[in-house]
């Protein structure tokens, strides 16, 4: 069995993402080992407002990424509104408004792309609801670099362009339903879990 730890979570999501967080992040508890960043499609004018409705059902500590401040375990960082999110390879974050990918910023494949160079084979990418194809590439690229990438199974989803599309290219791991992501993030994250490299491709309902 790899003793092989995981280092960071990746989310991304959009339409119907703040009700599927709801489902997953609330049931992490205090001592969750891994810092979670979150990427959801929001308006530029919405600043501060997805961290803060996290924030009162969380148990971690939600808050917006601040521009060269450290990735932190045992938190959750979210995108600010209108900005891209990035982490640079001495895992800070870095903000910029560099045109829209897919027609959104801040976009999903950033975040993803960036961090799969920041952690390399140690990131779990998860691949929630929306109504577009931001995420497959960088879906691509945790996978490419060795890490673990679960997809919303879309027929839980309130939009399933997101989740389907990655599944489609051939770069998730495992489509799992929402009540099985959290468990299975909290399995992959206690020394009683299973091995990280299972990479079988899995349903659950």
């Amino acid at each position: 069995m790899s003793t092989r730890r995981w280092e960071a979570v990746v989310i991304g999501c959009s339409a119907g993402g703040l009700e599927v967080l709801r489902l997953i992040l609330p049931g992490l508890p205090a001592d969750f080992p891994l810092p979670v960043i979150v990427v959801s499609h929001t308006a530029a004018d919405s600043g501060g407002l997805l961290a803060g409705l996290l924030g009162r059902y969380c148990r971690l500590a939600v808050s917006d990424a601040d521009d060269k401040s450290p990735v932190t375990r045992g938190s959750i960082h979210v995108a600010p509104a209108g900005y891209h999110l990035l982490i640079e390879k001495d895992r800070t974050f870095a903000l910029n408004t560099d045109p829209k990918v897919c027609n959104v910023r801040p976009s999903v494949d950033v975040l993803f792309e960036t961090a799969a160079e920041a952690f390399s084979g140690r990131l779990i990418g998860v691949l929630l609801t929306g109504a577009n194809e931001d995420g497959c590439r960088g879906m691509a690229a945790i996978k490419g670099g060795g890490g673990l990438t679960i997809a919303q199974s879309p027929e839980t989803a309130f939009a399933d362009t997101m989740p389907r599309s990655a599944i489609s290219a051939g770069v998730v791991d495992q489509v799992l339903a929402p009540a099985a992501i959290l468990a299975r993030l909290l399995r992959l994250t206690t020394p009683q879990g299973p091995s990280p490299d299972m990479r079988q491709d899995t349903t659950g309902h």
